[in-house]
């Protein structure tokens, strides 16, 4: 991990970090001297479990184009099936959202979507899975950006309700 302190933190991560301070978290964001877009290279890089990264997956809820947000284990795929069940009433459809789109309700590229600071404000749902650790990471707003929090903290950080939105696991 490293940044230059004589360099401006990049815009996305100077909003994830102003969140964080108002809501008083303990723990800035990082930047890290590797791109970390996926969660593996995210783990990777911070020396922990996969499924210490916290995944923010974006879906398109139709008709509406209400943006979600599902905020996943690192280590776990995202049942689409349960989070439509949870988020979609009759008529409505979960799809896949693009880059534009993403970029557009959360203010943020994928690779670094935080779990707070979006555009627009979003359906969120967090995976229970996360609650497995003591100690996770999500991105920060950008590909090199993330901060550290415990699991329990994300529900004060984002007001989303903890669910059950993964694939079951194959152990």
């Amino acid at each position: 991990m490293s940044h230059d302190a004589s360099k401006p933190l990049p815009e996305g991560v100077q909003r994830v970090a102003q969140v964080l301070r108002d809501k008083g978290h303990p723990h800035a964001p990082v930047m890290l001297s590797d791109a970390a877009r996926t969660a593996q290279q995210a783990a990777d890089a911070l020396g922990i479990a996969l499924g210490q990264i916290a995944k923010s997956i974006i879906f398109k809820r139709k008709p509406d184009a209400a943006a979600v947000l599902v905020i996943t284990s690192g280590d776990r795929r995202v049942d689409e099936k349960k989070v439509q069940a949870l988020v979609c009433q009759d008529g409505q459809k979960l799809g896949r959202a693009d880059a534009d789109f993403v970029k557009a309700s959360t203010g943020f590229s994928i690779g670094g979507v935080a779990p707070v600071g979006h555009a627009v404000p979003l359906v969120t749902l967090i995976d229970r899975e996360l609650l497995r650790f003591d100690e996770i990471w999500a991105a920060a707003g950008h590909p090199h950006g993330v901060f550290k929090l415990h699991p329990e903290h994300l529900a004060h950080l984002t007001g989303a309700p903890v669910a059950d939105v993964t694939e079951q696991a194959n152990t």
